[in-house]
């Protein structure tokens, strides 16, 4: 979840001076209302810092990590943004292979610190939320891998086939026109007519097999929804 721009950051600090001779690479940090924490290079010590929203690295004095830094970073299971701070003379070595979301003179200001600190935030990779996996009545869809299953045996389906059964799983109790189907499925390029989803929906009941070939209905003189009706409990 992005935090709002006004809030304090998270500003984990790493150093590749020894613990006794860290001292904060950006002086403006002392300055805003940021919660930093400072850690060296060691995995272990990587490992355990807190939960954090930015790296700030300190290459002022050593630039000799500052192209693996963002391996290191992966290597510790952090996956943060990292702003790198240098001397204006190693500006130069400097490139887009290090993995930086940005570069910082020691030198700068409160509000410039703030401002690329909250930049390299936004520009952070979103993880894509993982493919949904649809059940209904002992049916399975797996998005991820395009496969689908009934009662555990794999279903043989087209891509268009398997499109339209994720449609209608996805959308239970609803009622679609085949015209509604054709867009959504087939999209708005395709030019054929509605005769094209009868014969698939013919075919994924043939497929679904008996337990299951039910689940689509149609709706007469509308088009079709998926629906699996579960047997009633058995009272004594």
């Amino acid at each position: 979840m992005s935090r709002p721009m006004s809030s304090a950051l998270r500003v984990l600090h790493i150093s590749p001076a020894r613990p006794a001779l860290r001292r904060p690479a950006l002086g403006a940090l002392a300055m805003l209302p940021h919660t930093v924490h400072y850690c060296g290079l060691d995995l272990p010590d990587l490992r355990r810092v807190p939960e954090c929203d930015v790296v700030v690295f300190d290459a002022t004095a050593d630039l000799t990590w500052a192209p693996h830094m963002a391996m290191r970073l992966e290597a510790a299971g952090l996956a943060l943004p990292m702003v790198l701070v240098m001397a204006e003379s190693g500006l130069a070595a400097a490139n887009q292979d290090w993995g930086a979301a940005d570069y910082l003179l020691p030198t700068a200001g409160p509000a410039e610190v703030d401002a690329r600190l909250r930049l390299a935030l936004r520009s952070a990779p979103v993880e894509e939320p993982a493919p949904a996996l649809l059940s209904a009545g002992g049916l399975l869809i797996d998005e991820s891998s395009f496969t689908a299953s009934v009662h555990g045996m794999p279903l043989e389906l087209t891509f268009k086939e398997f499109e339209l059964l994720k449609y209608l799983v996805a959308h239970p109790g609803r009622v679609f026109t085949r015209a509604q189907l054709l867009q959504e499925v087939w999209g708005y390029d395709y030019f054929g007519g509605t005769r094209t989803v009868d014969v698939h929906v013919r075919r994924l009941r043939a497929k679904l097999g008996e337990s299951l070939d039910s689940a689509i209905h149609t709706v007469r003189n509308v088009g079709y929804r998926f629906d699996v009706v579960e047997p009633a409990l058995q009272t004594a």
